[in-house]
């Protein structure tokens, strides 16, 4: 499909550069069913719109400060992580790539340095970090969190980021980029569900900082698609195929949760173990087989993640639900509103 029939217009205003306060006091857009019309409600009231018998299931990975600003030389070089290939070496993208060549020495903040690597097909290299400290001790002591660039480019990264920028179920390390929808729960909101029958199952999909990179090709079809590392366990597994099989529904907690189902879910409908990459790409025409509902924050134009969106409910009715949303205000992005996407 052309990539322009997934564009729109978004005043800049709409950007949320922080999070609603408290998180679930977010607004939340509602859309259910193929034909059914738009309800403007809020976070809190996901007890009142899901049944009992549905399962939320929840992204645990947890991000870490995968931000660097170093010095190759004289030159300035900002590094952002994007996925691990071993204990000390990273695959990375690169700001002001062409002053650093395989074999350059990155010399970081905290005495953290790095040895540059090979270039590779995804747009960045590799860099081995140097020494005998984990690498999480590291980054802890030399980096940022990775805030997306609609938001860096806008206010400097701080410490309320680390706090912000995490969610309330984030428990294994590895993400460059967080997974934005679970941000609206509180252990409130959580109580409120489990008290209408709502439960809660987790799987773990590192997010990479690919997730923010624009779809240059015209055609969908041209599209390469960042891989990610995900893993859904096999008590996981039998409990969420328990779940559809007793008539409830399983809603993903945003896009990384639903691709990492639909990657472990076979044509017939069954979610088996998954320890692997994926690099499933959604586009309209798709025929979902794990998931019966998402929520979502709200995506970029030409994205990756608003062309799976579009699968899920329609290209058409999806572009007037965002249009509806720009209209009556809501926030945008990563630190913005949800949608709840009911098909």
């Amino acid at each position: 499909m052309r990539v322009d029939l997934f564009d729109f217009d978004l005043p800049p205003e709409r950007i949320a550069l922080r999070p609603a306060t408290p998180r679930d006091a977010a607004r939340m857009l509602v859309l259910q069913g193929q034909d059914g019309g738009l309800r403007d409600m809020g976070v809190r009231d996901l007890p009142t719109v899901l049944r009992a018998g549905d399962c939320l299931v929840f992204n645990d990975t947890r991000v870490i400060p995968a931000q660097l600003e170093g010095q190759r030389g004289e030159a300035k070089v900002g590094v952002t992580l994007h996925k691990r290939l071993g204990p000390r070496d990273w695959q990375v993208f690169v700001r002001n790539a062409k002053r650093v060549r395989p074999g350059d020495i990155i010399a970081f903040a905290q005495g953290v340095q790095a040895q540059a690597g090979d270039r590779d097909a995804d747009g960045g290299m590799t860099l081995s970090f140097l020494g005998d400290e984990p690498v999480e001790l590291l980054l802890e002591r030399a980096g940022q969190m990775p805030l997306p660039p609609y938001i860096a480019s806008k206010r400097p990264t701080d410490q309320q980021d680390r706090e912000d920028y995490q969610t309330m179920f984030a428990q294994e390390p590895g993400a460059v980029a967080a997974p934005t929808a679970a941000l609206h729960f509180t252990p409130g909101l959580v109580a409120a569900l489990a008290e209408a029958g709502i439960g809660q199952a987790t799987l773990t999909l590192h997010v990479g900082a690919g997730t923010f990179l624009p779809v240059k090709a015209d055609d969908t079809d041209a599209h390469r698609m960042h891989a990610e590392w995900g893993r859904i366990d096999q008590a996981t597994a039998d409990r969420l195929n328990a779940v559809r099989a007793n008539g409830g529904r399983l809603i993903a907690v945003g896009t990384t949760s639903l691709r990492l189902l639909e990657s472990a879910t076979g044509e017939d409908g069954i979610i088996r173990p998954f320890a692997d990459e994926t690099r499933i790409f959604i586009t309209p025409g798709y025929r979902f087989r794990a998931i019966d509902g998402l929520m979502t924050n709200f995506h970029l134009p030409r994205s990756t993640l608003f062309m799976l969106v579009s699968a899920l409910m329609g290209r058409e009715r999806m572009q007037a639900a965002y249009a509806h949303a720009i209209a009556q205000g809501y926030r945008f992005y990563s630190y913005g509103d949800a949608s709840l996407l009911l098909p």
